[in-house]
């Protein structure tokens, strides 16, 4: 029998990242915000490349609520952390789902990677990244992929 203990920054870091599934799903845009860092730099579905900065963050999921009616379907699979001192680093498929304001539905699982950090004990989410594969033979995204 094992006595190993997990690190209690993993469970901090869980915690932030259910946190912010939970702002997501209730389009609570500040509970959302109080998860990353002010310098996060994020690499998101739209234009430009990357996205740097809390406001620019602000201005995605501002976005995202603004187009969906509530409540917005996510859900996060397959979670994996990693802890270091200060740093941590996760990865999983995420579940988007849920009806646009224009009436059509949407259902798509996405790839999330987060980097974050521990500012005086607090779990930061300094880096993202949500992707979808690409079908090289067309061009497009794929979006209709299950895990």
């Amino acid at each position: 029998m094992s006595t190993a203990r997990p690190d209690p920054g993993e469970a901090d870091v869980r915690a932030r990242i259910d946190t912010l599934a939970v702002a997501i799903r209730a389009h609570d845009l500040e509970t959302a915000m109080s998860c990353y860092a002010t310098d996060v730099v994020s690499f998101d579905f739209e234009p430009p490349l990357q996205h740097v900065g809390a406001a620019a963050k602000r201005k995605n999921w501002t976005a995202v609520f603004e187009a969906y009616r509530r409540p917005l379907g996510y859900e996060v699979h397959d979670l994996a952390i990693a802890v270091g001192d200060g740093v941590a680093f996760t990865h999983s498929l995420n579940r988007i789902s849920g009806t646009l304001k224009t009436g059509a539905s949407t259902d798509m699982w996405v790839r999330a990677t987060t980097g974050l950090r521990r500012f005086d004990g607090v779990w930061l989410i300094t880096h993202d990244q949500v992707s979808v594969p690409i079908d090289f033979e067309t061009g497009t995204a794929r979006s209709d992929l299950t895990p």
